[in-house]
């Protein structure tokens, strides 16, 4: 349970791939007397830097960072086992008096935190049924299912999702129910929580991207993915998927050229933008600010001190 005495808010800072949302979170945390809890998915992966753009110990300035390189990368994604963690480490930071301030683009371990959310069990063997049929058949089939048992589920997930398709099948079975109920659209707050949204125009945002793979190759990318790979990358349900370690995996498998692999995580990387984008545009307690604005932090901590003191 959050402590009573807690009053502080939480701070959110939200929106798409290569906004600058890892560089307010510090700095909002540094004015704040505040430390970072990464919403980030990948991030939570241990040795997966390069392709996740973690935060360096410069870039961080100082600024203690939590749920970093949790999970080995064969580990299975849990945004259940994500909540308990993200909202354990906020209940002791309010409690030792500090502002907690969630970072990062994944809109459901964001909301999972914030709202009250409950999410199902699961079934071991049904499971592994319907990975069973996906590594046979591929996601197409399940995908058709899905949409005709849960139309809505199906229009919030990727045709090519296998995972999310197999989680939603699951849940479907498992609860009798659709899907998106154990995903509201709003719910309700289990803390006071100041969301702030960074965005940036589309053509600007598809440029950042494009330079940010740039940056990741000449730092390494490959030879992370090749070490990782060595830890057993290619089996990790979650982490193989990862954007630019999916790409680099085909590339040392033989299945496509280096440069084709840089230009798909490119623009798999820009559809992916899209697609944070209008998740969290669903969501109207977000403070949207132009990202390349000069007063940012200023501007941000205003939001913050208003909600604060009203």
């Amino acid at each position: 349970m959050t402590d009573p005495s807690a009053t502080s808010p939480v701070v959110a800072v939200v929106g798409p791939t290569a906004v600058g949302k890892s560089a307010l979170g510090i700095a909002l945390a540094r004015e704040l007397s505040g430390e970072v809890v990464n919403a980030d998915s990948m991030q939570l992966y241990a040795g997966m830097d390069i392709g996740t753009a973690k935060v360096t110990a410069a870039e961080a300035a100082g600024v203690p960072h939590h749920l970093l390189d949790v999970w080995p990368v064969t580990e299975p994604a849990s945004v259940a086992a994500y909540q308990r963690l993200a909202r354990a480490a906020i209940d002791r930071l309010r409690s030792a008096g500090r502002t907690a301030v969630l970072v990062g683009g994944s809109g459901l371990y964001v909301q999972a935190v914030l709202d009250a959310m409950e999410f199902p069990g699961t079934d071991p063997a049904l499971r592994a049924e319907l990975e069973q049929e996906l590594a046979q058949h591929g996601p197409d089939p399940l995908y058709r299912r899905l949409r005709e048992r849960d139309p809505e589920a199906a229009a919030r997930i990727l045709p090519g999702n296998g995972r999310r398709i197999v989680r939603a099948l699951e849940v479907i079975a498992l609860t009798g129910g659709p899907f998106v109920a154990a995903l509201p659209a709003e719910a309700t707050p289990v803390y006071d929580a100041v969301r702030i949204g960074l965005d940036l125009p589309t053509e600007v945002l598809d440029e950042r991207v494009e330079r940010r793979v740039d940056r990741m190759w000449a730092a390494g990318l490959v030879d992370e993915v090749r070490a990782l790979a060595a830890r057993g990358l290619a089996d990790g349900r979650t982490a193989s998927r990862a954007l630019g370690y999916q790409q680099v995996l085909r590339y040392l498998a033989g299945e496509c050229t280096e440069a084709a692999a840089r230009d798909e995580t490119v623009r798999a990387t820009r559809r992916f933008v899209r697609r944070q984008r209008s998740w969290f545009r669903r969501d109207r307690r977000i403070h949207w600010l132009a990202a390349d604005r000069p007063d940012l932090t200023e501007a941000a901590i205003e939001l913050v001190r208003a909600a604060a003191f009203g």
